[in-house]
């Protein structure tokens, strides 16, 4: 229920008013301009009903005062018993909604009083959807860079910019409605990563933006990464189930205000350094901009030529048979692949095997993944790339390999498959492909 505080010096016209109002609205009484302005922050108010000529602090002058405290319009209408019409110029030109003559009818008030709580609620709305980002509820790009280039200039704290890792493989993968319950999520854990006195804004497809004030202990952020981190995925397998495998993850690049300057596009330069490293170095974390600057300094220092450098990438203890990798690894050689066939033609051939359990199996079907990956590796090339997709199923790479020879490769797996312990318990079928 909306709230109005009345304010009149008369006690028999307040009570008047105040029982007229009480029946459809809280209300609040002052019985002078002071008593108004020391009640005020505490009622918190929608709109304020002051007599005009009041002694002390007149109601312009009431209106003026609470204006100043609070830094924002306060929608005001006037009581008084002066037919003048310059009275309600005035008071029009001091930002009064509407004026009311004593004596008034109930009707009537409460007929204009209504009318400017509606047309508060219209402005407060078209103020809300030109600075809010529809879908995800938080300020949109020119509204929170506004802000965040205001409050760098008089606080201290933290610039953080945020990328949603992988983001395209959901709308590709699952759909654009997908990707909007994602991303309404991702802003939801966002906004419990930050306190109300923070700011934080979607620029744009996966890009927000964030400043968090006072915070000066890189731990800080360093907890917000983890819970972003680990609460988008929950999220990802909540909606699209457990068996999910996309990468998703945030990106944070930082910088700390007022340490690295107060002006926003130089602190906005920095940290998307900073972002460009951390998705350039695995993703899935945060990394300071002055961090960034030191491990470059150092780069700079350390002596290198191509023997070290070959020392340094070269694979240590090669073990035998096919190359087992984590997925986003394997992802990054697939796409390297694709570039390799776009240039020089080279065919390099694509397996998915799909384990499914037959009824009372004794393993769970995990140890059985574990037991196919290593009948995969045994049972291949040193060239060729394994990965785990999912719970159940693997993804072969076979460089070279023509589709003309994947019968026999599957044929030489799922012999040595039907030798392995799981293999009465799980069956297994596979598809074929190129690397496109």
């Amino acid at each position: 229920m909306k709230k109005i505080m009345i304010v009149d010096d008369e006690k028999i016209s307040l009570m008047m008013t105040n029982h007229i109002l009480s029946s459809a609205y809280d209300t609040v009484c002052a019985s002078s301009g002071e008593e108004a302005i020391s009640l005020f922050k505490k009622e918190k108010p929608d709109m304020v009903l002051s007599d005009l000529r009041m002694p002390g602090i007149s109601g312009y002058e009431l209106q003026q005062a609470l204006e100043k405290s609070c830094n924002e319009r306060i929608p005001f209408m006037f009581m008084t018993a002066d037919t003048d019409e310059e009275t309600e110029s005035k008071g029009f030109e001091n930002g009064a909604m509407d004026f009311i003559h004593k004596p008034f009818r109930a009707d009537i008030l409460l007929k204009r009083v209504a009318n400017i709580l509606q047309t508060v609620e219209k402005i407060q709305g078209l103020k809300q959807a030109a600075v809010m980002e529809p879908m995800t509820g938080l300020l949109n790009k020119s509204s929170s860079e506004a802000e965040i280039s205001d409050v760098c200039k008089h606080s201290q704290g933290v610039l953080m910019m945020i990328d949603l890792d992988s983001f395209k493989l959901v709308n590709d993968m699952y759909g654009h409605a997908m990707g909007d319950k994602i991303l309404i999520r991702f802003a939801e854990i966002l906004k419990a990563v930050v306190r109300p006195i923070d700011i934080v804004g979607r620029l744009g497809g996966d890009e927000f933006i964030a400043f968090c004030q006072n915070v000066t202990d890189e731990i800080v952020i360093e907890k917000k990464s983890r819970f972003i981190n680990k609460y988008i995925i929950d999220a990802a397998k909540e909606f699209m189930g457990e068996d999910m495998n996309i990468p998703l993850g945030a990106s944070i690049g930082c910088v700390f205000v007022p340490n690295e300057g107060t002006d926003f596009d130089s602190l906005h330069k920095k940290a998307d350094k900073a972002l460009y490293a951390v998705k350039k170095n695995g993703k899935h974390g945060y990394l300071f901009y002055t961090d960034l600057s030191t491990d470059t300094e150092k780069q700079e220092e350390q002596s290198t030529n191509l023997s070290n450098a070959i020392q340094i990438l070269s694979e240590r203890n090669k073990a035998k048979g096919a190359f087992i990798l984590p997925f986003e690894q394997f992802r990054t050689s697939y796409q390297f692949l694709s570039r390799l066939k776009a240039n020089y033609q080279k065919k390099t051939s694509l397996l998915l095997f799909s384990l499914k359990e037959k009824e009372h199996a004794a393993v769970p079907i995990e140890d059985a993944v574990d037991e196919f990956m290593t009948v995969l590796s045994s049972s291949l090339r040193q060239s060729d790339l394994i990965t785990q997709n999912g719970k159940n199923q693997c993804i072969v790479i076979l460089p070279e390999t023509s589709s003309a020879n994947i019968a026999t490769v599957t044929t030489r797996i799922m012999e040595l498959w039907g030798e392995a312990d799981s293999s009465a318990m799980f069956t297994v079928s596979f598809e074929t492909g190129m690397v496109e």
